[in-house]
């Protein structure tokens, strides 16, 4: 069972979600834990998972939560393809505070470019250099490098490091996967690699990153 945005306050209401941690639009979220005591309100989150109870902060939250449910029942490839029918580039993670690099890229993308990023995430498992990309757009590896950083503000190269750590993050989350797997499937190729690039974009391993974000439920 599962509420979003202000349809927190119906489940609050009903008693489902007595004791149980929870969210709601940010704006909502002083007066449920106002009115509702017995909850654990936290306004960070864009959703919460708490047992068989799920609540969303907002409309755009809600979709995250349903892509979550997507991959949980039908995989990661299923729930990226739904991502991209619904013009999204990639779900959000319950503990994301904010939009995640690849939706914020989205803004200022423009054609032939546009339909990099998603192609990218999709495709993170295999050999994603400078000359690969360069050449599925059709370009000269110079003018695609000038393009790519005009249109996104960053090297193809640190765009593809963004995408893995990104989608690493989410897997050692929202998964079991081992280390092993999790860096042959983000297109590290080994475990080290995935450290050293973890480390440079989030300052701590992946081992320390999967033990602080699951001390708790979300």
């Amino acid at each position: 069972m599962g509420s979003v945005c202000t349809g927190a306050f119906v489940l609050a209401q009903a008693g489902l979600l007595d004791g149980r941690r929870a969210t709601t639009h940010w704006c909502f979220t002083r007066k449920l834990k106002e009115d509702y005591p017995k909850i654990t309100v936290d306004p960070d989150p864009i959703f919460i998972r708490d047992g068989k109870v799920v609540t969303a902060a907002g409309v755009a939250a809600g979709i995250d939560l349903c892509l979550s449910l997507v991959e949980e029942d039908l995989g990661l490839d299923i729930a990226l393809r739904v991502a991209r029918a619904l013009v999204l580039f990639v779900r959000r993670s319950g503990g994301e505070h904010q939009f995640s690099t690849a939706l914020a890229f989205q803004n200022t993308s423009k054609i032939p470019l546009r339909e990099l990023p998603i192609w990218i995430i999709e495709n993170l498992g295999e050999s994603l250099g400078v000359d690969e990309l360069a050449s599925r757009l059709g370009m000269s590896v110079r003018n695609f490098s000038r393009a790519f950083a005009r249109e996104f503000g960053s090297t193809p190269a640190k765009f593809v490091t963004k995408m893995r750590v990104e989608t690493a993050k989410r897997l050692l989350i929202d998964s079991e996967r081992s280390s092993e797997t999790i860096a042959a499937e983000c297109g590290f190729g080994s475990v080290d690699s995935m450290q050293r690039a973890f480390r440079q974009e989030t300052g701590q391993t992946p081992g320390a990153f999967r033990g602080r974000r699951s001390s708790g439920p979300c």
